[in-house]
């Protein structure tokens, strides 16, 4: 696919936030059994901590670099652990909470590539991807909803 066929980098992320929201509603119904996909372990809440912890990740990175500072590394420990937290029932208020968290998270994104201009998106200051491809990257968040798939 081309890169004029391809949604703007804004809609990529939103578009993103909108498939795991649209699996997530179906996560009330789980009924607690891991997702095992290849070397980890998924939940509902696991996926929702790894989506939203990618998009801060991301995003302290983009505002760093256009601020003309070094990124500072994170420390989490990703998709590598499941807390007690994540082995937690999903509830209707989790899927509330998780879409306020979401798509702010998403507009917040949306809003500071759409002030970017091509030049900005495409020859990013700093080290690492441009922020066209981070926004592309972001995209393959799905992986963490994915895993835990659709619960109908």
């Amino acid at each position: 696919m081309t890169e004029t066929a391809r949604p703007a980098p804004a809609d990529a992320v939103t578009a993103m936030v909108d498939h795991v929201l649209t699996l997530a509603a179906t996560w009330p119904n789980w009924d607690g059994t891991l997702a095992r996909v290849d070397d980890r372990v998924y939940t509902p809440h696991k996926a929702i901590r790894r989506v939203a912890d990618h998009l801060i990740d991301h995003l302290a990175e983009l505002e760093a670099r256009l601020a003309g500072e070094q990124p500072r590394p994170d420390h989490w420990h990703a998709s590598g652990i499941t807390t007690e937290a994540d082995l937690a029932p999903f509830t209707p208020q989790d899927l509330d909470e998780a879409r306020s968290r979401l798509t702010r998270l998403a507009r917040i994104w949306a809003n500071r590539l759409d002030a970017l201009s091509d030049d900005q998106l495409d020859d990013s200051p700093g080290d690492g991807w441009t922020f066209r491809e981070i926004a592309r990257h972001l995209e393959g968040s799905t992986y963490y909803a994915d895993a835990v798939g659709d619960l109908s």
